[in-house]
């Protein structure tokens, strides 16, 4: 139960005068009594002549005495909060001053306790705020050297190729011309890859794209999808299977974004599982979610890799990012994606496979995901 410091301060005067009476009865009962044995006594003294017979300095003299007692106790009383009201103080002028370190402990359950516990949380969250702006900033440093790295480097191969062709100081032969002029058309692609990626990683990390949500045959986009990427498996060798406990499974999703998410992880499976020969997509449907994995039997990803696999610009075996084609943008816009559908999504890589679990809601209502 809180106790409101008015409640407290009233409670306290109450106490204060309280003890006031009681000294003042006390001493109005006890002066009395020896001013009446002394007059009794016929002592001559002045003081208790004065006592017994000046009635009014008397009684200006009990109030004055009421009203000191009546202070003294009354500051005694409030003097742990004047103290703790001065420590908040004094945090709030080191916070004012720069110093996010201040922690004012909270004691008791009042106004102040609230006030204190309130003080410590806006530190905290003020904390948390620069820590943000640092990372945001260490985000930005890194992308712009990251995509200046991956744009370069297959540019520079582009630039080279193509010098190489518009020599006319020794002609190429045929077989050699057409070999160049395909590895610069597949650098180019790579780089329009790159390009794509960074663009839509851009949007969907800042929130810049709105999402069209509909109803999806998720059962049927995935047939698509693997079909529309037979020549990649073709080109690996790679056979592949999509398993489904429905015939057809309807779900409320943005079909582009889910398409996009999908793919990602079909292409992902293909660049890394070509040593499995094999691509298993399966979907199991139950009544409030849908649960798809994309499981390949290539590259096994090292267990302390797992959590890093979601990050920007992280590449799976890096020796062999070339040779791969990788971004490192795939996978973060995969999560991306799975987020803005509110979803939840999982790896986990052993000798059975490397299998990424997707769980989506059936009916997924985006107004309740971006305001609720």
């Amino acid at each position: 139960m809180r106790y409101h410091f008015r409640t407290r301060v009233i409670a306290n005067i109450l106490y204060s005068a309280l003890v006031a009476c009681l000294v003042e009865v006390f001493l109005i009962t006890n002066l009395d009594m020896v001013a009446r044995y002394a007059r009794e006594a016929q002592w001559n003294n002045a003081l208790m002549g004065m006592i017994y017979d000046s009635d009014l300095v008397i009684v200006i003299g009990y109030v004055l005495l009421g009203i000191m007692i009546f202070s003294m106790t009354f500051l005694l009383l409030q003097e742990r909060s004047a103290v703790y009201i001065g420590r908040i103080s004094d945090a709030i002028r080191n916070i004012s001053e720069g110093d996010l370190n201040t922690v004012v402990e909270v004691e008791g359950d009042d106004e102040f306790s609230s006030m204190a516990a309130n003080l410590n949380k806006m530190v905290e969250d003020i904390r948390q705020l620069m820590d943000k702006e640092r990372e945001a900033e260490r985000t930005k440093n890194e992308l712009i050297t990251n995509v200046a790295h991956d744009l370069r480097t297959p540019l520079t191969s582009i630039i080279g190729y193509l010098e190489l062709l518009s020599s006319k100081s020794s002609p190429l032969p045929p077989e050699l011309h057409k070999k160049y002029i395909d590895i610069a058309y597949s650098k180019s692609k790579r780089l329009e890859k790159l390009i794509e990626d960074l663009f839509g990683f851009t949007k969907l990390n800042y929130g810049r794209i709105s999402m069209r949500v509909s109803k999806v045959d998720i059962i049927k986009l995935l047939g698509q999808l693997l079909e529309e990427s037979y020549p990649n498996f073709s080109n690996k060798n790679l056979s592949y299977e999509l398993q489904s406990n429905v015939p057809a499974k309807v779900i409320t999703a943005d079909g582009n974004l889910l398409a996009r998410l999908f793919d990602n992880l079909i292409n992902n499976a293909i660049k890394y599982g070509a040593e499995g020969k094999r691509i298993l997509v399966k979907v199991q449907a139950f009544e409030e979610t849908v649960q798809v994995s994309v499981t390949n039997y290539g590259y096994v990803i090292p267990e302390e890799e797992l959590p890093l696999i979601f990050d920007k610009f992280y590449r799976v075996e890096q020796s062999r990012s070339t040779h791969t084609g990788g971004t490192g943008l795939g996978l973060a816009i995969v999560k991306n994606i799975v987020d803005m559908h509110g979803g939840e999504i999982t790896v986990k890589s052993d000798l059975s496979g490397t299998v990424f679990t997707v769980i989506l809601q059936v009916d997924f209502d985006v107004e309740k995901e971006n305001f609720g």
